[in-house]
């Protein structure tokens, strides 16, 4: 009996020992594994703080630069607006030009026998007036000529106080905002002419003669993909041009265009790529 009993106790004995064990190496591998959690999270935690850190004390990148400014060439620019008998779309181009920001003053190249009316005079003021803004007037001159001569338009203009001029006909009218860019355009080479209407011409080698040249309108242009000229119906140049068209360039010029009331335009472009040896710019409609 004793000697059961004896056999009993180290049975048990060894089962709480072994429980014992066990248990032990349970917490072992369970303070282990929680060792290990908490170990990545703080290293986690550390790692994002670092890294947010790391962003908050980082440069923030330089704003893009601004666009480029173009030096003011004469404060704004000038209108010279060549007209004949066509009132309306003359009243129309004035009141649509006058809300221009930079515009400074309209020349109207008059060349009819009688001088304009005091009706289209009051008319064409008021609307001139009535389109000022902050105290900004946009002056109205009329250049009256006695002959009558496509030449006028390119008469040297006394009491110009730009140097852009915007060379145009009555019956042409674009946005003020494609009309702006153009003159930023034509600040950055103020020496060339800018324009919206291009032409362009090619030695004629069916004549075998290489002084005599075709001229090729908007279609000519649209299936070479080149041009040659802008014509002065609407384009940008310098008001100096104005003198050497008068007192430099060839009379003979002067005289064809007089005749045949035609192809000053031309002159001009020509007048202007000869001082400069550039390329005219044309400028799309925006």
């Amino acid at each position: 009996m004793r000697g059961s009993c004896c056999c009993w106790n180290r049975r048990t004995e060894q089962r709480f020992r072994l429980l014992a064990i066990s248990t032990v190496k349970s917490l072992k591998i369970k303070l282990l594994l929680f060792c290990c959690v908490a170990f990545t999270l703080l290293a986690f935690s550390t790692s994002a703080s670092s890294f947010v850190l790391w962003i908050n004390n980082q440069t923030p990148p330089p704003p893009p630069p601004p666009p480029p400014r173009f030096p003011d060439s004469g404060k704004g620019y000038s209108i010279v607006m060549n007209t004949w008998k066509r009132y309306d779309l003359l009243k129309q181009s004035i009141k649509h030009y006058s809300s221009c920001p930079r515009l400074e003053s309209v020349h109207i190249v008059w060349s009819e026998p009688d001088p304009p009316s005091d009706i289209l005079l009051k008319f064409l003021h008021h609307v001139v007036k009535s389109k000022s803004k902050d105290g900004r007037y946009v002056k109205l001159r009329f250049d009256i000529n006695k002959e009558d001569s496509l030449n006028n338009r390119f008469k040297e203009i006394k009491d110009l106080e730009t140097d852009a001029v915007f060379s145009i006909d009555d019956d042409v009218i674009f946005p003020c905002s494609t009309v702006e860019f153009a003159f930023d355009v034509w600040q950055s080479a103020p020496d060339t002419m800018v324009g919206f209407v291009p032409r362009v011409h090619w030695v004629d080698s069916l004549e075998g003669n290489d002084s005599k040249f075709i001229y090729g309108g908007w279609w000519s242009v649209w299936w070479t993909g080149t041009y040659s000229m802008v014509l002065s119906k609407a384009a940008f140049f310098h008001k100096k041009y104005f003198n050497i068209y008068t007192n430099e360039m060839p009379s003979s010029i002067r005289e064809y265009v007089t005749k045949n009331r035609n192809c000053e335009d031309i002159a001009m472009s020509f007048l202007v790529a000869n001082a400069t040896g550039a390329p005219p710019i044309w400028v799309k409609g925006i």
